[in-house]
């Protein structure tokens, strides 16, 4: 168990490490990172990049923005995979999301 840290003084990558290592229990990681906060944030970056295809910006531009979320995507999904006793039907799930956020 680790000490207290006083505010502002915690592990700047503190919310990645922790999902990584297995610090975060699978039904917060699935529910609220994945399918909630994960979700809205590759519908708000398409919509920006439809507004700036729309807008006349150059069209990779707007690729680059659509897929911005990828790499946070795959990370929440990986994630997911490495926490031991996962459910396998979340494992599933979070395959179809990411396989529908990246087209989204």
């Amino acid at each position: 168990m680790s000490a207290a840290r006083p505010p502002g003084q915690g592990d700047r990558h503190g919310f990645f490490a922790r999902r990584w290592r297995g610090e975060v229990a699978a039904a917060p990681l699935f529910w609220r990172d994945m399918l909630g906060v994960g979700t809205l944030v590759n519908l708000g970056m398409s919509f920006i990049a439809l507004m700036l295809a729309s807008q006349g910006a150059p069209g990779g531009l707007a690729v680059a923005v659509h897929f911005a979320p990828l790499p946070y995507n795959l990370f929440l999904v990986m994630a997911l995979w490495r926490l031991p006793g996962r459910a396998p039907m979340r494992s599933v799930v979070a395959v179809a999301w990411l396989l529908l956020m990246t087209v989204v």
